[in-house]
Order: structure tokens, then sequence, then C-alpha cells
């Protein structure tokens, strides 16, 4: 199996972890040659993070639960000029990415995001499909985006994400992360990309009371202000 690198690349991926160690050897044989995969275990109890080293991916510990918390230990651990970031349970492809990190190099995009499309029944809850849908309509009232999707498959690059000031610690933080570039002027894509069975039980949206508490988290994102955005987000 071909182990990915633990030096500086042009593109880091970060890849949030909380016992995915079933998960974790089908995303990282998908990470493109050259780039790394900074795997972030946030608390794992499965042997995760000993399972993303033995394959070659660099592990950052981040204590704080929270799925924000996750990426954002991996933004600031990140040395690329180009950041990326990817579910660590199977359900998406990393290497879908390419086309991502092109485009914010070339200067077509500052934020590129993926669309999920799911393959088969079954994929994507209904639950968490309509919570998804809800999201999609109050971000574009909040900024004009026409985006349909708020999935983790997505590239930027590192300084710029770091000057947003995300403040999110739990699953607010990728659409914080949208609704501070929006703000900010950032020119926002959005591409097409297949959504397959994730590995294991989802700590998120595979509950009603998980894709509530997620809705509720973002919600209160969305209810910001600009002149709000050095405040904490708890």
């Amino acid at each position: 199996m071909r182990t990915v690198t633990t030096k500086h690349s042009d593109v880091d991926v970060v890849l949030p972890c909380l016992n995915e160690a079933e998960a974790l050897p089908w995303v990282l044989e998908r990470i493109p040659p050259g780039w790394r995969a900074l795997v972030v275990d946030n608390g794992s109890t499965d042997g995760s993070a000993q399972v993303a080293r033995a394959l070659g991916a660099t592990v950052v510990h981040e204590p704080r639960r929270g799925f924000g918390a996750a990426c954002h230990a991996g933004l600031r651990a990140a040395s690329a000029d180009v950041v990326c970031f990817c579910d660590c349970d199977a359900s998406l492809d990393p290497s879908l990415l390419v086309p991502f990190a092109r485009a914010v190099r070339a200067g077509e995009a500052d934020l590129v995001l993926g669309r999920r499309r799911p393959q088969g029944r079954g994929v994507w809850p209904a639950h968490a499909r309509v919570g998804n849908l809800a999201l999609a309509r109050m971000l574009r009232h909040r900024t004009g985006l026409r985006l349909h999707d708020l999935g983790p498959l997505r590239a930027a690059r590192r300084e710029p994400l770091l000057a947003l000031g995300l403040t999110d610690r739990r699953s607010g933080y990728p659409l914080q992360m949208v609704v501070r570039a929006a703000d900010a002027g950032w020119r926002i894509a959005e591409h097409d990309v297949p959504y397959l069975p994730r590995t294991g039980a989802s700590k998120v949206t595979g509950t009603w009371r998980g894709t509530w508490q997620a809705v509720r988290d973002m919600s209160r994102v969305l209810s910001e202000s600009p002149a709000h955005q050095g405040e904490t987000v708890r």
C-alpha cells in the first residue's frame, strides 16, 4: 500500500479524525502523490492515530472535542500554500481535490467547495439533507451565495483562511468559513463530487438529534454580522 508524504508539500490535506481506523487506509491511499495528509486525531480510542502514522500521515493531536477544533488545529499545523479539507470516513475521495487545488492556484477561485451527489439510496439520510437544504437557503439570504451544499470537501490558500479569524470549534466551522469568506469578497466555486456510503456511524448527522445540534450551531454562525467576527463562538 502506498504511503503518503510526511514532508512539506505544495498542498496539505486536513483530515479531522475521531475513531476512523477502519476508513483510514482507504482515505490515505487516495491522497494525491506529493501531497501531505494531516490526520487530526480528536480523541480517538480505536488506534486511529497509530494507523495513520503507520501509513505515513502526519498526525496532529487536538484534545478539545469538536469538528471545528480538529479542522482548525489541522489548518494551524499546515505549512503548504494551499490547504484542503476532507472527511476521514471514506464518504469522500480526497483524490477529487486535485482540480479544487488547481483552481485555487490558478486564481480562478479563492474557495472551492464540493457539492455532494449521493451514490445510492441511504447514503445521505433525509434528516441530513433537510438540514443542509435549510442552511443553504439561510446562507443565500445572509450572503447572496447560491450554493447547494455546505460539505466538508474544500480547498483554499492557508494564509487567507487564517486571516478570516474563524472561531467556531464545533459543527458550525465549515459554514463560518463560507460566511466569512463571502463577507471578505472571496470568489467561491462549487463542483459536484460523488458522496459514498461512509464507514462507521456519523458523529454529527447520523441522527435527528445530531443534525438538529449541527443546524443550531450553524444558525448561530449565520446570525453573526461582519462586525462580530472577532468574537468567540462556543
